[in-house]
């Protein structure tokens, strides 16, 4: 699992996203992620097949979006052109919320019959991640969640138990405080910390998801976008300390 990927949903979402994608793996991205409800698989699928890149090259993750599980995965693998997938998620609890243990024993069948090499969930809480686990068969390999400085004091307990339970946690939607909130108070501190680290207060911001134990999911049209993101790998522990130091994004 790639410290960082590129993801297929919002601004792509219902669109030809075959373009992007292909941006995306050109400029270095590994793993990519798509799902049902964003209705571009088939473009995904097809950026991928035309990218002569080999299969074992590429971490690929969809999500479930409703209806019968087994139709859906494969639904999803006949658009992307592919056997298997590498991750399959449930995209929210609320489709599976009358049988949260039910659902998961078919996510358990998908990955036993080599459709999906690991299953996982999204946007799930500690008390339905608990359901899942509890019933003692395959755990999620990963959450994927909404996860900036903004919201991480409420996430405290679901880092605990994921951690407690090797769950992954995937991030998307952590630039808020860029996009969502730019005049929000952590603004000031990330164009000091980005200065004195010689990047980006995206890169600011994306560096410390991974210093969380996060895995970056993330989108842009731009091809420079691209490679500021992809960089964040190679910014020094530097950045890190200074995140911890500042006292405001925890």
């Amino acid at each position: 699992l790639t410290a960082i990927a590129f993801g297929t949903g919002s601004a792509l979402r219902g669109k030809d996203a075959m373009e992007y994608v292909d941006r995306a793996l050109e400029a270095g991205f590994s793993h990519i992620d798509t799902a049902a409800m964003y209705q571009n698989e088939d473009s995904v699928g097809l950026a991928i097949r035309e990218s002569g890149l080999d299969r074992s090259d590429l971490y690929i993750t969809t999500k479930y979006g409703g209806g019968d599980i087994q139709d859906s995965v494969r639904s999803s693998l006949y658009k992307l052109g592919v056997k298997s997938v590498d991750l399959y998620l449930i995209h929210n609890p609320r489709l599976v919320a009358n049988d949260f243990e039910g659902a998961w024993a078919e996510f358990v069948k998908i990955k036993e019959s080599g459709l999906a090499k690991s299953i996982g969930v999204s946007n799930f809480t500690v008390e339905q991640l608990q359901t899942i686990v509890k019933t003692g068969k395959t755990k999620p390999a990963v959450n994927q969640i909404r996860f900036h400085p903004y919201n991480y004091a409420s996430y405290e307990d679901l880092l605990a138990y994921s951690a407690k339970h090797d769950i992954v946690i995937e991030a998307y939607g952590s630039l808020a405080p860029i996009t969502t909130y730019p005049a929000g108070p952590l603004t000031p501190v990330l164009n000091q910390i980005a200065a004195r680290i010689h990047g980006t207060p995206a890169q600011v911001i994306f560096k410390w998801v991974l210093a969380k134990g996060a895995v970056i999911v993330t989108t842009t049209s731009k091809p420079a976008r691209l490679q500021e993101y992809l960089a964040v790998a190679d910014l020094g522990a530097f950045g890190v300390s200074l995140l911890d130091l500042c006292g405001v994004l925890g």
